[in-house]
């Protein structure tokens, strides 16, 4: 699966890596770049990128080359490289979607989603750091707006289990009718 092909990525703040093409092709646009140009010489500068968290990607990208390792080794080995500060996550996610890695992205993605879910919106503020730029009367009147949603909601589920039962019972009548 490695090619002897080498491509020179070099981060933000100046840290170059070489590796192998097969491994950084997963990238989509490094993939657009090496595809665009004859990199042999050249070096692929990655802006969005410093060199500590292209240490990371370059491990997630390593063992998501390695032939013969199966799907179980894999989630566990993302379970594991999730486990980072929120700093850390952070980055990565930045890294992974200006790389355009849409696999290490949906991992990343699910690692956010997974740590806020079922948290209130005080403890997702919390978790991440965000400040409340809103007033209590602001989010009273949020909340206010938005609780139509789970009116309309409501009644779909009453109507989706209502239908059902009309076509249950229709189709019921009309079998035992003949």
């Amino acid at each position: 699966m490695f090619s002897e092909k080498l491509i020179t990525l070099k981060t933000s703040d100046g840290e170059e890596f070489k590796l192998d093409e097969s491994i950084v092709m997963r990238s989509q646009v490094i993939k657009n770049t090496v595809q665009d140009m004859d990199c042999a010489s050249n070096v692929i500068p990655l802006t969005n990128v410093d060199g500590k968290t292209m240490c990371k990607v370059v491990e997630y990208w390593k063992k998501h080359s390695e032939e013969g390792v199966s799907k179980e080794v894999l989630m566990d080995f993302d379970k594991n490289f999730v486990k980072v500060d929120q700093s850390v996550l952070f980055y990565l996610l930045l890294a992974a979607d200006f790389l355009n890695d849409k696999e290490m992205l949906d991992v990343m993605c699910e690692e956010v989603a997974d740590r806020i879910k079922g948290k209130t919106p005080k403890e997702i503020r919390k978790e991440f750091g965000i400040q409340n730029d809103f007033t209590p009367e602001e989010e009273e009147e949020n909340r206010k707006e938005n609780d139509w949603t789970l009116n309309v909601f409501l009644m779909l589920v009453l109507f989706s289990i209502l239908f059902f039962f009309f076509f249950f019972f229709f189709f019921f009548f009309f079998f035992l009718r003949i």
